[in-house]
């Protein structure tokens, strides 16, 4: 029986983002993965994603995405998120600032032979921006 995109985007969010298990990412994205972040960064393959998934947890501690609501179709889903972490190190050219920073966003997921195959997202990087200053 072939994953369900609802059981796939948990797993993405659960124990990819928030554990960052990248294991658990070359298991479930495809060989051809693309990608487009919330932070407008498009990458290629499970490592491409992984080296965005290390720079993000690189400069947000305790980085965590949450489902908001999840809806789902045969081969597609949709998400509406909540991202946070701690300002450790340098987000968009700014210093640490040690505050909490929250944000919204969308993921739009298509899944093919059991594989998320493509995934882009949409974040409101204006509000995250304006709690980095």
């Amino acid at each position: 029986m072939t994953a369900s995109p609802k059981y796939l985007v948990e797993r993405f969010y659960h124990q990819v983002w928030n554990k960052a298990d990248e294991g658990v990412a070359r298991e479930i994205l495809a060989p051809d993965f693309r990608f487009r972040g919330s932070l407008g960064q498009e990458k290629k393959g499970p490592d491409g994603f992984i080296e965005y998934m290390r720079s993000v947890h690189q400069a947000l501690g305790d980085y965590q995405c949450i489902i908001d609501d999840l809806v789902e179709s045969p081969d597609r889903a949709a998400a509406r998120m909540t991202f946070t972490g701690v300002h450790k190190d340098v987000f968009f050219g700014v210093p640490a600032t040690g505050r909490q920073i929250t944000w919204a966003g969308a993921a739009f997921f298509t899944v093919e032979a059991g594989c998320i195959s493509d995934l882009w997202v949409l974040g409101d990087l204006d509000s995250l921006k304006s709690q980095l200053i």
